[in-house]
């Protein structure tokens, strides 16, 4: 039956089909082997190529290495000197550039004054690629830099702090690259103080063309009067005492709350010395209420030498200056209550005012008294300009002294301030465009002149 069914024509075409399969079967078979073979030999050819890489690396690393260790050189040029233009206690440390100095490397200096192989400590620390010659912080005339050249700055008193000029100091660098390290020849050094400092010849021609303008300007004064603008404050001055002398009327002077620590005490001062003048040559009467006692015994002393050099010490009587209190509303309070009472001719509000300066201003006012003001707290000017018939503005204050007296000797002051101030300006303009100047078209030594000559040092 079965020689029969595959002799029959269905039975043959089963046969081929299962042929068929059994061919691709053993196909497959082949191919899978030979994937497996050529997967096995590709994994091995990575392998062996990893580790070629990896065995390269290692020996251009340790190359590398060997090439950086043997670039350790030590510092041959290194030379210490004492620190030029300072006050003692610091060293300088040269030595030339390096081409293998990178941002890589790392320089270590190391101070001592016990012995040369012991007592170490470490000064400064920093990349071999900075501390420049050139990055000193000295002006272009007093120090040649050079991008060369390190120079490093060493403060030895700060580790040693009972350093004397015959002491000696001993320094040592170290350079670090990786973990390598190698260290110089020991150096030594002493260091003392500079009679001169040169960065700072700036200021000194600074402060001699002060002085030369200063005495240009007192001889000047003696012999015709410099002209000094006209302060309507000061100007109403002879009104506002002549107005009392009419009327038979006191003149109230208040030098404020402030003690003679403030700059705005001591100007009014000034200012009472020469009121003290006029009213004297007027005749007629002035009080002064003082908030501070220091304060009060000045300007006893002040208003009396004013009468004398008016010629009239008979007339001075010394209860015009009195001590009212020491408390801030306490002491407005009471001043109010006396000019409420007489009615002065003219009030003087000149010194160190706070809150009480409305309430004195505000009660002068109702009286139809002449009020002349004038402080340096820039928040109590604005009550002094409602409340007062004229009020000293900032250096008014301070000029007012020179304005009074025409003084050669304070009125040349005056005038070389102006001067300083004008120069200032000038100097400062230039200063900027030659920076400006410096920055736009990359002239570095344009903006290292101007930033030389405007720094302190």
């Amino acid at each position: 039956m079965l020689i029969k069914s595959f002799s029959s024509p269905i039975g043959h075409e089963n046969g081929k089909i299962i042929m068929s399969r059994i061919i691709i079967a053993n196909l497959k078979a082949k191919m899978y082997i030979i994937w497996s073979q050529m997967k096995a030999r590709i994994q091995n050819t990575i392998l062996i190529f990893s580790f070629l890489a990896f065995a390269v690396l290692i020996s251009l690393s340790v190359a590398n290495a060997s090439k950086k260790s043997s670039d350790l050189k030590p510092v041959k040029d290194l030379i210490a000197l004492d620190m030029p233009y300072d006050d003692g206690g610091n060293a300088l440390l040269k030595w030339n550039v390096r081409s293998s100095d990178s941002s890589e490397r790392v320089y270590k200096i190391y101070v001592s004054t016990v012995s040369e192989s012991a007592g170490w400590l470490e000064a400064e620390n920093f990349f071999a690629d900075s501390k420049l010659s050139k990055d000193m912080p000295l002006p272009f005339w007093a120090w040649k830099s050079s991008a060369n050249k390190h120079a490093v700055k060493i403060d030895a008193a700060k580790f040693f702090p009972e350093l004397s000029s015959k002491t000696k100091i001993y320094f040592q660098l170290e350079e670090i690259a990786g973990e390598n390290k190698i260290l110089s020849p020991i150096i030594s050094t002493t260091v003392r103080g500079n009679w001169f400092n040169l960065p700072r010849m700036n200021n000194l021609l600074f402060a001699m063309v002060l002085m030369i303008v200063f005495f240009w300007m007192v001889s000047h004064a003696k012999k015709k009067d410099l002209f000094i603008r006209r302060i309507a404050g000061l100007d109403a001055i002879d009104e506002a005492i002549g107005r009392a002398t009419e009327m038979g009327k006191s003149i109230y002077y208040s030098p404020g709350i402030g003690t003679m620590s403030n700059m705005s005490t001591i100007a009014s001062t000034s200012i009472l010395g020469e009121v003290s003048k006029k009213i004297a040559k007027y005749d007629s009467a002035i009080k002064v209420p003082h908030f501070d006692p220091i304060v009060m015994s000045i300007c006893k002393e002040i208003v009396k030498q004013s009468y004398l050099e008016a010629e009239r010490p008979d007339s001075y009587r010394d209860d015009c200056n009195f001590f009212v209190s020491q408390d801030q509303f306490s002491y407005a309070a009471s001043v109010d209550g006396m000019i409420h009472r007489e009615q002065p001719a003219a009030c003087f509000f000149i010194g160190y005012f706070m809150a009480e300066s409305l309430l004195l201003a505000e009660v002068g006012a109702t009286t139809g008294a002449i009020q002349i003001a004038g402080t340096d707290i820039e928040s109590q000017l604005p009550f002094f300009f409602m409340a007062c018939d004229y009020t000293l503005i900032g250096e008014e204050l301070y000029a007012a002294s020179a304005y009074l007296s025409r003084d050669p000797m304070l009125v040349s002051s005056l005038k070389v301030q102006d001067f300083g101030k004008m120069f200032v300006i000038v100097t400062a303009t230039i200063g900027l465009i030659l920076t400006t100047i410096g920055a736009i078209w990359n002239f570095d030594l344009l903006v290292k002149i101007a930033n030389s000559f405007f720094e302190v040092y």
